[in-house]
């Protein structure tokens, strides 16, 4: 693919240090009194690809855009448009209340911050080369405030993921909790029931033991040692109490 041309005439120490396939990274190419500024448009979601924006500034401060005249207006105007989907993304990320909500938030902030952040330092180079030229101080420092802006804005939305996530995990952790627990008293409820339950079905089946002339005590006797059978296999199922008071372990010193 070829290097897009313009209707200008480019100095030939610029046009030595440009590629024929593509006008290349975001950069400030001084040469000859000439000053070509190379910038990208904000990236898109769906696609890797940069579309440049070049501006030339020629000996005698007049600015050109991609060969025509009222460069000013067309490098304003793009500066412009930076800082309109800088705001619209802030309004994304304010509006962001769930975690796929703001993966999407920064997934698209990372390219548009990287590439804010060389159109500033583009614009910075431009700014060192010619000098105190006022409309190209405006436009750098125009261009610091989006890239920090873009900058902030991608340190906000990654800490508010981190701190949904991090509340997730809790209450999860919680839920899992409280999950444990309700298990632990079944547990100790069965525990407590399979004995009693296995010596009842044991008396219960309808066979000739010998013991049903027996006295009444008999019975309770029985109900007792089932429940008293239940209340070992309850304290062999649940765990020991933790020590208090930190102790330490006998034969061992602090």
């Amino acid at each position: 693919m070829k290097r897009s041309q313009y209707k200008w005439t480019l100095p030939s120490e610029i046009s030595a240090r440009l590629g024929s396939e593509s006008w290349g990274a975001q950069r400030a190419i001084f040469e000859a009194g000439h000053l070509l500024l190379i910038l990208h448009l904000p990236p898109k979601p769906d696609g890797n690809a940069r579309e440049h924006e070049v501006f030339l500034r020629q000996p005698d401060g007049k600015w050109l855009y991609k060969g025509v005249d009222r460069g000013e207006h067309a490098l304003s105007g793009f500066l412009d448009n930076y800082r309109a989907l800088f705001e619209q993304m802030e309004s994304r990320f304010e509006k962001a209340t769930s975690i796929d909500a703001l993966f999407a938030v920064i997934d698209n902030l990372i390219p548009i911050t990287r590439s804010s952040g060389n159109m500033k330092l583009a614009l910075q180079a431009a700014r060192e080369a010619i000098g105190n030229d006022a409309f190209i101080i405006d436009m750098r420092d125009r261009a610091v405030e989006i890239a920090r802006g873009f900058e902030l804005l991608l340190a906000d939305a990654r800490l508010a993921l981190e701190f949904r996530v991090a509340r997730s995990a809790e209450e999860q952790t919680r839920a899992a909790e409280i999950g444990n627990r309700a298990q632990h008293k079944l547990n100790l409820l069965a525990a407590i029931a399979f004995p009693l339950m296995s010596v009842s079905a044991v008396f219960g089946m309808n066979l000739r033991s010998g013991l049903e002339d027996l006295h009444i005590i008999t019975f309770w006797l029985v109900f007792l040692g089932g429940v008293g059978l239940g209340l070992y296999v309850k304290g062999w199922v649940a765990p020991p109490p933790p020590a208090k008071g930190g102790k330490q372990p006998p034969g061992k010193k602090p």
